[in-house]
């Protein structure tokens, strides 16, 4: 439970153009902290679409700008490049902050992209973390580097340990499928298409989260002991869902009879079998065989906790958050009340 006198009052967020990050920033500004957004340069056209400016300083070199959010405090805006080792702590010399939340991630999850973003970067923060006496670090992740087979995973993973042996407080989240990824067909259903499944639709299970459920989990962290130095995996509310079952919902939203068609796993064996094969002359293919692995990740393993002792994905033990659905996502969706900006990761 959150106590609002015992809430800090400056947090530094990295990550705050992505819809997590964003969806935090709202969360923050909402509860009245002082809340401090390190984006990339200004000439990335996205930061102003997604902050647009209300006045604009200078800091230490960086351009510093008030943002507005549709009410409370605006947050600030600190631009520099992340893979820079000193641009955030320039960004922030002789400041204090009660706690820095990272929902920075890798924008394809391809091995260079991976290990510049999801540990190169996040070990830059961590210094300039400690140097600047930030006592508390919350480390947006994902439940799927439970089982690494892919670079992005084990350079998360790499950046945990170091986060966890650092002796700064910390609260890695690792959260299941987010709405958007599983929200890629809506359009082709609408337009009178089947729904594709891999298998028979029952290989994985996840329990969907939506960004605001999501956000407000990690700010909670902020104020919640048992959430301290421990790594917390969290889905959505209700339980864990097949893709068949997530198809089933979308065609009762129609008003339709369900309509699937299969693609068989071993197709995506194929295609990635055919990408290595030339990656090896054209490094572009090699990269699109990493982005088919990952999608053969998603078709193939559930996002739920894994249970080490028998290797099998557990529902139960996979804790839920929130009241948001995917179902009702999707009904947004089809009323025109949302959109879906999908990531990189997305499987269709």
């Amino acid at each position: 439970m959150t106590h609002p006198s015992q809430q800090p009052r400056r947090i530094l967020v990295l990550g705050s153009t992505g819809t997590i990050g964003r969806a935090t920033v709202r969360a923050l500004v909402a509860r009245g902290y002082e809340t401090i957004c390190f984006v990339r340069p200004r000439a990335t056209p996205d930061v102003d679409a997604n902050f647009p400016p209300d006045t604009t300083k200078e800091k230490n070199g960086s351009s510093t700008s008030a943002v507005r959010t549709g009410g409370g405090q605006n947050p600030i805006l600190r631009h520099g490049n992340i893979t820079d080792p000193d641009a955030l702590s320039a960004a922030i010399a002789n400041e204090s902050f009660d706690a820095i939340i990272s929902c920075l991630a890798s924008r394809t999850g391809a091995p260079a992209d991976a290990w510049a973003i999801d540990h190169a970067a996040h070990i830059h923060a961590l210094a300039a973390a400690k140097a600047a006496g930030i006592p508390h670090f919350i480390q947006l992740s994902a439940i799927c580097v439970q089982k690494p087979l892919l670079a992005f995973q084990h350079a998360k993973l790499a950046f945990e340990a170091e986060l966890i042996a650092s002796g700064v407080r910390y609260s890695i989240v690792r959260p299941t499928a987010f709405f958007k990824s599983l929200s890629g067909q809506v359009e082709r259903v609408r337009s009178g298409k089947p729904y594709l499944l891999f298998g028979d639709g029952s290989l994985t299970a996840c329990k969907p989260i939506s960004d605001d459920d999501l956000a407000a989990y990690l700010v909670d962290c902020l104020d919640d002991p048992s959430r301290w130095n421990r790594i917390l995996p969290i889905g959505g509310p209700g339980p864990a869902q097949t893709p068949r079952q997530q198809g089933e919902a979308l065609f009762a939203l129609l008003g339709r009879p369900p309509r699937f068609r299969q693609v068989p796993v071993k197709l995506l064996d194929t295609i990635i079998a055919v990408l290595s094969a030339l990656g090896r002359i054209a490094p572009t293919l090699a990269a699109k065989a990493e982005l088919a692995r990952i999608g053969r990740y998603y078709a193939t393993e559930s996002m739920l906790v894994l249970d080490p002792h028998t290797g099998r994905y557990d529902a139960d033990a996979t804790p839920s958050t929130g009241t948001q659905t995917l179902s009702g996502y999707h009904a947004q969706l089809l009323a025109g009340q949302a959109s879906a900006e999908r990531g990189d990761h997305a499987v269709f």
